[in-house]
């Protein structure tokens, strides 16, 4: 019932198609069964004056005075038969068709907005690569199942028994012997199906490495040409690809067992059933056309049976291909106990003993975190690499959620904002930001599809790019290419803050956004800011002192800890881990000449 659950879920909506197409299937089916029974007529009853095994109303149709026209019956009422076929079996494919696209449709729409919904914490631990089969090749294996395995099953059942009833009708005696080696087939095709399911298993996961390997190499084409690794990725590559190999050869090998087995017994039942019907022919217990019938519904029989090793193993890989997308579905939503409160936020935030720690790690990354944000202020957040700073800015939007104290927007904890409202209201520009294959004007209106040109340029000014988009060829129509390939990393950081500035948020958080921008371009935008966001409440993340000095306040992470606080005059005084890196960097500026003096012109940024 578990597995009936799992292959019958994703029909839901649609089932009125596949029970009206089985239907016709059914019909059909019995149809077939009786095409031999014409040869069967022909050559017993029309020929030799026997019983027919047709039903008594077709064989009143074919009644006649004459041979001659009782053939000529047969052949008009055959033809026409076969035609009636043929146009319900056109109608029951379009039907079963309808029927897959729908649910293949479906399924794919659901777990690509189960997909969207799942946590921060999930996506960072997941492989794209598998992400990406899970969603498309393991929906077509479903697909492709339902609509042609599936339907195999059913024409299977419905002939092998219409085919057994018809056989029983003309030598109860004939129909056992036709069918002793049966039960061993069937016999074989469920041991394959125990064994081949695990094989299965072992090459989608194979293919899935292969997949994430091509997806990597892809994706970070750049960085390997730029390190000349290319022996590297191709050795990796041809690991997972003999490894797919492998796994591949191991199944062929199994299915040509299988289907070079069935064959042999199938041949032997050939060869059983043609020895019985001749010697039943000669000693006059089996008419000549009963035994030409038999042989045909044998055929009906048996080599379906055969085609039973196929659908059995694509049931297994069905199978594998179901539970790896339930892997997918059964993870929780993180809107599934999400509160529906939509407060109203102006940026007034509160940390109160915030500490997080990851589930897989043995102690807590941040400690006992507390500070205060005003609208209109600017807070930056300095520490060393891993000491907690872009993490406390995803407890922020509740891409993480803090293990101990308190977050608080206009004095509601977090917990009871709904996230995408929460969300709606900070703004986030992350170090490398993504972006699509598209348009600069696209990639920029990419959060206010709706934003007209000027709001455009706006945005683009106050991020000092619009003299940049300027000197392109096609100015705001020029493709970025995938991932934002054709533009330099500062510009990527550009186009990331104008497309966030193009909507106006009562936070905003730079997560080391600012890092690949030169320190000119750097005071220009924050003075930008300053002028265009008075009322906004600014978070930078930066390792970049000149950039820190600038905010209203200083926050120093030190191992998860709030080690010191103030605006940059008083940090500087004291002794600790700021004060060092202000003198490590004041130090490489000067070698490098281009020290900005504390106290000179734009020192006062903000």
């Amino acid at each position: 019932m578990k597995r009936l659950r799992q292959f019958t879920k994703w029909m839901k909506g649609q089932s009125h198609l596949y029970l009206i197409g089985m239907a016709i299937l059914f019909a059909m089916q019995y149809f077939r069964t009786l095409t031999p029974l014409f040869i069967q007529h022909v050559v017993d009853t029309t020929l030799a004056g026997r019983k027919s095994a047709l039903p008594g109303v077709i064989t009143r149709l074919l009644e006649a005075e004459t041979v001659q026209r009782e053939l000529l019956l047969v052949g008009i009422v055959f033809t026409g038969f076969a035609l009636f076929r043929l146009t319900f079996v056109f109608l029951q494919r379009a039907i079963f068709a309808v029927f897959t696209e729908r649910t293949a449709y479906k399924m794919r729409n659901r777990i690509y907005d189960h997909l969207q919904n799942l946590s921060f914490s999930y996506h960072s631990q997941a492989e794209t690569g598998d992400l990406l089969q899970r969603a498309t090749t393991d929906v077509e294996t479903y697909r492709r199942f339902i609509g042609e395995q599936l339907v195999d099953v059913l024409r299977l059942l419905f002939l092998v028994v219409f085919a057994i009833v018809q056989m029983s009708l003309m030598s109860p005696r004939m129909t056992v012997i036709s069918l002793a080696i049966t039960p061993v087939v069937l016999t074989a095709a469920i041991v394959y199906f125990i064994y081949v399911k695990r094989i299965f298993r072992q090459v989608e996961e194979a293919e899935s490495r292969m997949t994430s390997a091509v997806q990597e190499n892809v994706t970070s084409n750049r960085v390997v040409k730029a390190f000349a690794n290319e022996p590297f990725e191709m050795e990796k590559f041809d690991a997972t690809s003999v490894d797919f190999r492998d796994e591949s050869m191991r199944l062929t090998r199994l299915m040509a067992f299988f289907w070079s087995s069935t064959d042999l017994l199938i041949f032997g039942q050939y060869a059983l059933t043609a020895s019985f019907g001749i010697y039943s022919v000669v000693t006059g217990t089996l008419a000549t056309g009963e035994f030409i019938a038999f042989l045909s519904l044998l055929g009906m029989i048996v080599w379906p049976l055969r085609q039973l090793g196929r659908i059995v193993g694509d049931f297994g890989k069905t199978q594998v291909a179901l539970e790896r997308i339930d892997e997918i579905m059964d993870e929780e939503d993180e809107h599934t106990h999400d509160e529906g409160e939509t407060p109203a936020i102006s940026g007034n935030i509160r940390f109160e003993n915030v500490g997080f720690q990851f589930a897989d790690d043995t102690k807590p990354l941040l400690k006992e975190i507390s500070f205060t944000a005003a609208p209109g202020e600017t807070l930056a957040v300095v520490g060393r690499t891993g000491s907690g700073k872009s993490t406390l800015m995803n407890l922020l939007v509740r891409l993480l959620e803090p293990t101990a104290g308190h977050i608080l927007f206009d004095g509601k904890d977090i917990r009871s904002i709904n996230k995408k409202h929460l969300r709606k209201h900070v703004g986030i520009i992350l170090q490398e930001p993504f972006l699509y294959s598209k348009t600069v004007r696209e990639n920029i209106a990419i959060l206010n599809r709706e934003a007209d040109t000027e709001h455009i340029r706006e945005a683009a000014r106050t991020a000092r790019l619009h003299e940049d988009i300027e000197d392109f060829e096609a100015g705001y129509d020029t493709v970025v290419g995938e991932r934002g390939v054709t533009l330099s990393g500062g510009q990527k950081q550009r186009l990331a803050i104008a497309r966030m500035l193009l909507e106006r948020k009562p936070v905003l958080v730079f997560d080391d956004s600012l890092s690949a921008v030169d320190a000119e371009t750097d005071i220009q935008i924050r003075k930008a800011l300053m002028k265009h966001w008075r009322e906004t409440t600014v978070f930078i993340i930066t390792h970049r002192i000149q950039t820190a000095m600038e905010a209203d306040r200083i926050i120093v992470l030190e191992n998860g800890r709030i080690t010191a606080s103030g605006p940059h005059e008083s940090l500087v005084r004291e002794s600790g881990l700021y004060a060092e890196l202000y003198k490590q960097q004041t130090e490489t500026l000067r070698q490098d000449g281009s020290i900005i003096e504390e106290g000179g012109e734009d020192h006062a940024a903000f």
